[in-house]
This record gives C-alpha cells, structure tokens and sequence, in this order.
C-alpha cells in the first residue's frame, strides 16, 4: 500500500472519530440540559453516556471478528451510516427511552470502524511509522474534545441541546461522502482463525494492558463524565464558559496526544507513568485553587493536557502486546475502553448521588493507583519475558 494512500485513510480516519467521538462525548456539555428537558436527575441523564460505552464494551470484540471478513471501506461507511441515522433522529427530542435506543444504535459498528481504520492505514508500513499513524486516528479524540464538542456545547448554550446532534450529523455526513469519493476499496486478506486471535486473551503482556487500558480510563471518566455539571455547581461557571473551558481542555488534549504519541515509540513506561500522574495532581489544584475564570482555566488545560493521551496509552500497550492480532487487539482497546467509560460514569455518579458533585474529582483516585500497579507489572513481564 502506498504511503500517500495510508495518509490519507489515516486522516479521514481522524475525521470519522471526530464525528464518533463527538456523538459519544458530546453527550456531555449538554447533560444538564437534558436532565432538565426530560425532568431526570443528572445521574439517570448519565446513562446516555455509560450504556453507550457498555454496549461497545459488551459487542465490540465479536462485531470486530465477524466485520474482519468484509471490505474495510464497507465496514467504515456503514458505522457512519449509522452514526448518522442516530443524530439525525435524536434532533427530533423523542421521549427519553427512544432517545437511549437511538444512542446505542451505531455502537454495534463503533470499535469496527477504528479497528478498520487503523488497520488500513498502518498495513505495509514500519513499526515507527504505525505508532504515528495510530496517533492521528486516535488523535480525532482530542480533536473533537477542541472542535465538535465545544462548539455543540455553545450552540447548544445559545439555542438547544437538539442542535449539538445537528452539529454531530453534519460532520458525520461529510465523512460519510469523503470515504466514498476518496478512500478506493479495502478487502481484508484471509483474517487469522478465531482461535489464534483468542490467544492473545491468555498473555499475561496483553492482559496487563488490558488492565491499563482499563483502569486508567476509569480513573479520567469518573470526574470527566461530569465536566459540565462539576464546573457549573462548583466552579459557578456559566454554560458560555464552560463551552470556552471544553474549548481549552481538548486544545490541551490534541497537544499532548502529539507528543505522547512520539514518546511512547521511545519510552512507553515512563510516559505512562507520567499521564497517570495528572489522575493525582487535578483533584488537589482543584481544591487548592478558586473559583475564579482564570484558575479554573488553568487546572481545566493540565487536566485536558494529562486527560489527553489516555486512550493512545492503552492502544500502544495493547496492541504492542499483539502483534499478530492488531484489529482484534485494537477492538479490545476500544471495548475496554468503553467499559472504562462506562465504569468511570457509574462510579462518578454513585458517589454524587451520595455525597454530592463536590467529590467528583477525586474518586478516580484510586483506579489511578491500581493502574500504577498495572503499569509496573508490565514492566516486569517485559523483563521476565511472560507471554510470548
């Protein structure tokens, strides 16, 4: 495969998570809005977020395997169509149990469309030159965390919360013309059996980052799934600002996913280790500082910045672990992950419904220190050379 060709499906590839991403975590800017729509508490409105990466969690690795043996184009362009389908009806405010049902609906072609997008756009192309790669897939995260997500979130400040899926869609159908007009087709070669993409599930290098992948993510969401809420009741910030704050983080996030990106080819454990830390250092510059513009603003970029690369740690650590099994690999990155997601979600709405919105950002405290754990482990497997 040329290397002009694995460019380009890496960045339309960047585009099309930006539109996934955007409707996943979008989500978020505009929860209070539709707790108070559908006259529900912010932790029941908060299951818009956790089923939706539950779903993932639960049918991405089998939807990956049965998907490996279509063209990957095809594969793509049905997750957008299905993306699409679920903004465009949700703009329509149906009654909440719809709106779940719409909102789950493309997550049966979600970790396909990554697992797909990545492997077209790495095939035939270096160790180094894969990581970066990878990046600029996994680096659409953090480009709708700077681009879609705030600007639905302001939008939606000024208007509704239904235009944030109007926003969404749009991007999502611009992705869906540009892989037709320029992305050729992309027919799997003979996928490996099922029993050799399994095995990977009984290497202790892959379950220990799995477990990363895992608990790292859980640690961020149970505090980032409440963004919103968290700086409107604590921070006294308005929907305006919080919008502009969104803005900030995800700028943040692009620009650490860049340089995490280059560092783990070099260093995957110290570079862990070191985003991991923002899991420990954003609860205290939140309780130490205050409510003003400028403060907030401060802690919301390093909490953006150490946020940012989380979802490319676990990609490196998983697929570095699976060589021979990378799409399969990487949809387990992407379930883990949503399971991460929708265990962060939970946890962070437990402890609000107990002990208030106050709390938030210090329960993933101790999913940060458990993935201390995870991460010295693999360092020790890689050491003892477990699991090849």
């Amino acid at each position: 495969m040329k290397t002009n060709l694995n460019k380009r499906i890496a960045w339309v590839g960047c585009l099309g998570v930006i539109g996934i991403i955007s409707t996943e975590f979008g989500i978020i800017g505009v929860l209070p809005q539709i707790a108070e729509f559908y006259n529900i508490s912010i932790s029941t409105a908060g299951y818009l977020l956790s089923a939706f990466a539950m779903l993932i969690a639960v049918t991405g690795p089998f939807t990956v395997l049965f998907a490996s043996r279509f063209d990957k184009r095809t594969i793509m362009l049905c997750a957008m169509g299905l993306f699409f389908i679920s903004n465009f009806f949700s703009i329509f405010s149906p009654p909440f149990w719809i709106l779940m049902l719409l909102r789950v609906l493309p997550t049966v072609l979600h970790p396909a469309f990554f697992s797909m997008a990545i492997a077209a756009a790495v095939k035939g192309t270096s160790q180094k030159d894969q990581m970066r790669l990878t990046a600029v897939i996994i680096g659409g995260i953090s480009l709708a965390q700077v681009t879609l997500i705030p600007l639905s979130t302001f939008v939606a400040s000024m208007y509704s919360w239904q235009s944030a899926y109007i926003i969404q869609g749009f991007i999502i159908l611009v992705t869906f013309l540009i892989i037709i007009r320029y992305i050729p087709s992309l027919p799997n070669e003979r996928p490996a059996p099922f029993r050799n993409q399994l095995s990977i599930l009984t290497q202790p290098r892959f379950i220990s980052g799995t477990l990363l992948n895992l608990l790292l993510i859980t640690a961020w969401f149970c505090s980032y799934g409440y963004f919103a809420d968290y700086l409107t009741k604590e921070k006294h910030r308005s929907e305006q600002e919080i919008s502009i704050l969104l803005l900030l983080f995800g700028a943040m996030g692009v620009l650490s996913n860049y340089v995490s990106g280059r560092l783990l080819g070099k260093n995957m454990f110290r570079t862990a280790l070191f985003f991991i830390s923002g899991v420990f250092a954003v609860p205290f510059l939140f309780y130490y500082t205050g409510d003003s513009f400028l403060s907030v603003a401060a802690v919301t970029g390093v909490w953006g910045m150490m946020y940012g690369p989380c979802f490319l740690i676990g990609v490196g650590y998983m697929i570095s672990a699976a060589p021979h099994a990378k799409e399969f690999a990487n949809s387990l990155q992407t379930s883990f992950g949503n399971l991460g997601v929708s265990f962060g979600t939970a946890a962070g709405g437990f402890c609000i419904s107990r002990y208030g919105i106050s709390v938030v950002p210090w329960i993933g405290i101790v999913f940060g220190i458990l993935a201390v754990f995870a991460v010295f482990w693999r360092v020790y497997l890689d050491k003892k050379g477990s699991g090849y």
